[in-house]
């Protein structure tokens, strides 16, 4: 499911309520939620909620709050989105987060990511699958690459910058994102459609959000 988002959005107002929304719409509870009769209490849900390029775990912190008062415990890594490949970074990242969840007696892992973040879950779960993998919620996620980053490759500095990810998220049939193929568990997907950045938006065709189309967010 890929839900668009209209007008300028709030991590804290927008994104969490919507998140909230989506977690339910695909049969997630809050963890505070009462067990039915005769139906055993998979005990606490945790969260691993994955940043995007470029960005730091403090940028999800508003989002962890927003779960915490709903039931779920929290893990929220930081890794360095620009320094590794997509490879090293699912495979460095995503266990330890994985290993917080189990120390805290969770039953159930969801995992909330924005952008890169969510190709970092894809890969980790075609490689790999948690025996407590509950949903998997994306926030503007490239699932088919980025159109900026094809054209934006030749300006000074961008590869540097953004560090080897960069060339691994573009829109060829071959790219990391596109090779992964589609979802076999149950996702959902937010995709904003009122840029954040004017001049980016001139270079995706279709709604976008300033860095990722709509089109590009989609995943079967």
């Amino acid at each position: 499911m890929t839900k668009p988002t209209h007008g300028p959005m709030s991590m804290r107002r927008i994104l969490a309520g919507v998140l909230g929304g989506v977690l339910m719409m695909t049969g997630v509870s809050t963890g505070q939620a009462a067990t039915p009769a005769g139906v055993v209490d998979r005990g606490p849900e945790c969260v691993i909620l994955l940043h995007g390029l470029a960005r730091t775990a403090k940028s999800m912190q508003p989002l962890s709050k927003v779960l915490q008062a709903q039931g779920y415990t929290t893990v929220v890594p930081d890794y360095p989105s620009r320094k590794y490949d997509i490879e090293v970074l699912a495979e460095t990242t995503i266990p330890k987060a994985l290993a917080e969840c189990r120390e805290q007696g969770a039953s159930v892992v969801h995992f909330v990511s924005h952008s890169l973040g969510g190709i970092l879950v894809r890969w980790y779960l075609v490689h790999h699958r948690p025996i407590e993998l509950g949903r998997v919620v994306m926030l503007g996620p490239p699932n088919h690459g980025s159109e900026v980053g094809d054209k934006l490759s030749w300006v000074p500095g961008v590869r540097r910058f953004h560090g080897p990810v960069w060339d691994q998220l573009t829109t060829a049939p071959d790219s990391i994102p596109n090779a992964l193929g589609p979802a076999d568990y149950a996702p959902g997907i937010i995709a904003g459609t009122r840029t954040i950045n004017l001049i980016l938006s001139l270079l995706i065709p279709g709604k976008d959000d300033g860095k990722v189309s709509v089109k590009s967010a989609r995943l079967e």
